[in-house]
């Protein structure tokens, strides 16, 4: 359980969801780790939780729409563990509301950049100096979504402003892999939280089973298991990635489902 031993590690949105199951992995694997949101309550929750554990974990305040936060958050951070090992780019307004494109605002467009894309681009722009500082670099671990992967009904500028996020990985690796600093991207599926449970619907659970391919839907820790990968040493030369993690959902063509209940093959 040393795979992060001595590394300092940022995991923005993590008071809630995906963002404490990276956490409290991160923490199990040695990192010392940077709680941050806007919710201190919940964040301290996470932090003693941690603590509790055996593990080593702060909380900081950080709006991830407001750049003098996130300036604070990075330079607060070095200053406290005098390095950055990695960055996990989790914080997302996903309750914000989103729609067709002929139903979008320009404000509703430009909220959700700003939340979700916006502010995943300031936070890597701002940790990459400190980083450059580390003999072994650092890693850069952005939490995309398989909304990226192909058209839907709804949710038009969640999608578009994920889709930057797996061009952004793609344009970081490319960048500043010189600098030994190395840019991922986990592409969740469907994740059932404790936060999250009692509000997705059973009919909506029962769609996503019947695509995913293995026996149940995600939880925070796939994501987190994944995220450790990409933040130890193990993946050294593995970077510009963008992985789903989604049970399989997005591995088959979109009839498979509909074919299943026939019990019958696509011809």
């Amino acid at each position: 359980m040393d795979r992060l031993k001595g590394k300092v590690a940022i995991v923005t949105g993590s008071t809630s969801g995906i963002g404490i199951g990276i956490a409290n992995l991160f923490a199990a694997e040695g990192a010392k780790v940077v709680i941050c949101g806007r919710r201190k309550e919940k964040g301290q929750a996470v932090v003693d939780s941690i603590v509790e554990a055996g593990g080593e974990a702060s909380y900081h305040f950080m709006d991830i729409t407001q750049i003098e936060s996130v300036e604070e958050l990075i330079k607060d951070t070095y200053e406290k563990y005098g390095k950055i090992d990695i960055l996990v780019n989790n914080a997302a307004n996903v309750a914000l509301k989103d729609g067709r494109v002929d139903e979008l605002t320009l404000e509703m467009w430009d909220a959700i950049f700003q939340s979700d894309l916006r502010g995943t681009f300031y936070a890597t722009q701002c940790v990459l100096p400190y980083m450059e500082k580390n003999e072994k670099g650092g890693s850069i671990i952005n939490i995309g979504s398989m909304a990226s992967c192909s058209g839907d009904l709804g949710s038009t500028a969640y999608a578009c402003a994920k889709a930057g996020v797996d061009m952004l990985t793609k344009y970081t690796a490319l960048q500043v892999g010189k600098k030994n600093i190395r840019c991922n991207c986990v592409r969740p599926g469907l994740i059932v939280t404790p936060q999250n449970e009692a509000h997705v619907p059973q009919a909506l659970k029962d769609i996503f089973l019947s695509n995913i391919m293995v026996n149940r839907y995600g939880c925070p820790e796939d994501i987190g298991h994944m995220c450790v990968y990409f933040a130890s040493d193990e993946s050294e030369y593995v970077t510009g990635q963008i992985i789903n993690v989604d049970g399989g959902m997005n591995s088959h063509v979109s009839t498979v489902a509909q074919f299943k209940e026939l019990n019958s093959r696509t011809w």
